[in-house]
């Protein structure tokens, strides 16, 4: 046989088996037409959904930041023109801002702007244009119990206590709100002593995101050189105030013990060199610093029998009570609306604001006390004053809610693990 004959034979072989195989197997199914950027789920029951997360800085406009998330100026202006709710001059820098995508690389549909912690703004975009809607995202409450003993002073007592609980901005609310509850009571910046203790039972609330906030306190213990006064919080019909002691007599007595709210005291009541005469001499009050302009209260109901300058004193306030009792306010800045002699006063009124007017080097407000015009140390002449005890008719009342408060104030602040550990994280995130 000639090698052109086999080579013919050959390939007519292989053409015949081509034939065979292309006649004997299956087609393949069409191939189906996809456009373009679109995304294959055959895992996920939805399609997915890209987010991409941004932050307002300080001094951006919120269309600058819609671009930086891929919307047009012109879009970015017919969203706000629908979000009726937000005004885009006042928008807080640090709010956060998410933008939602079908695909990477698409416009963003979807935009959530995180108005508050617990308010949302959602813009949605389809064929007919933007649509906005907020929402408000449901807070979870519990209660906690914060024991702690003072080492150096409140603030780093509630720290050391509260980390795990609450974070920071809570803590401090926590410590104005104790303040706020025994301050007919307790002067927090002068009667605390190393070793006093406090066991506070409070209600937290929880956003759905892990952000934590103090709510209020439903019942405090304060131990002072180991005198332990309760205060649970009652409604009285007859009697005022929130919070009673352990006999039912409201903590709102009175006097307030202090003009100020918690502040820092720069002199106690004694002897000391004056700041300005350079002379040993008694100081006739207590002297509280703070930032010029504070608030200053009436420490109780009475009237005005002296507004106006006096040479050392400065600005001076003069109010006479009921019982014998004068008080004294000094180097104010200036008087509260309607404040002038003659005029009545109520207890915790605004009467005039923090100076530093007469023989004062720094803002601050020198405080006074005269009882059957002598002078006297504040921190005594106020303490334990009168208070309206809760009338009869309503005690079984109090004694029921009084040992529900004490049962949960000395239970422990037992948290959920997974929930002590979010609580932690979110805390951390707000420090």
């Amino acid at each position: 046989m000639s090698i052109r004959r086999a080579r013919a034979i050959a390939y007519s072989v292989v053409a015949l088996l081509a034939v065979a195989a292309v006649f004997f197997t299956k087609p393949l199914p069409p191939r189906a037409y996809r456009p373009a950027g679109e995304l294959l789920t055959p895992i996920y029951p939805q399609p997915l959904v890209f987010e991409r997360y941004d932050t307002v800085s300080s001094g951006e406009s919120l269309v600058g930041v819609l671009a930086r998330g891929g919307i047009s100026e012109v879009l970015a202006r017919e969203a706000l023109k629908v979000a009726k709710t937000l005004d885009p001059r006042r928008i807080p820098a640090g709010m956060q801002i998410r933008f939602r995508t079908p695909s990477e690389d698409t416009l963003p549909s979807e935009i959530i702007l995180q108005l508050a912690v617990d308010r949302l703004l959602l813009l949605k975009r389809d064929s007919t244009g933007w649509s906005a809607e907020e929402q408000r995202l449901p807070w979870k409450t519990d209660t906690v119990v914060v024991d702690a003993v003072i080492k150096s002073n409140l603030y780093e007592a509630m720290d050391a206590s509260a980390r795990d609980i609450f974070p920071q901005d809570a803590r401090q609310q926590l410590i104005w709100s104790l303040a706020d509850v025994f301050e007919y009571r307790v002067d927090m910046s002068r009667d605390l002593r190393v070793g006093d203790a406090f066991r506070v039972l409070a209600e937290r609330n929880i956003a759905p995101n892990g952000a934590v906030r103090m709510r209020r306190i439903l019942a405090a213990t304060m131990k002072l050189s180991g005198v332990t006064t309760e205060a649970m919080r009652f409604s009285s019909v007859k009697v005022g105030g929130d919070f009673f002691d352990s006999n039912g007599r409201s903590l709102r007595a009175g006097f307030l013990r202090a003009p100020l709210q918690f502040r820092r005291i720069s002199s106690n009541f004694g002897m000391r060199v004056h700041p300005i005469l350079g002379t040993m001499r008694k100081h006739q009050g207590t002297d509280y610093a703070a930032n010029a302009g504070t608030p200053v209260r009436a420490v109780g109901d009475g009237m005005v029998t002296r507004a106006g300058w006096s040479n050392g004193y400065g600005n001076l306030l003069e109010i006479r009570h009921t019982n014998g009792f004068i008080t004294r306010y000094g180097h104010m800045k200036g008087f509260a609306q309607d404040i002038y002699a003659g005029a009545r006063v109520k207890i915790e009124q605004t009467v005039g604001y923090v100076g530093s007017t007469g023989l004062s080097t720094a803002p601050h407000l020198h405080f006074e006390v005269l009882v059957h015009g002598v002078q006297s140390d504040p921190r005594t002449a106020l303490a334990n004053q009168s208070s309206e005890p809760i009338p009869s008719r309503e005690r079984l009342a109090f004694a029921a809610v009084r040992t529900q408060l004490l049962a949960l104030l000395e239970s422990a602040p037992v948290l959920a693990s997974a929930e002590s550990a979010a609580v932690r994280q979110a805390g951390a995130r707000q420090q």
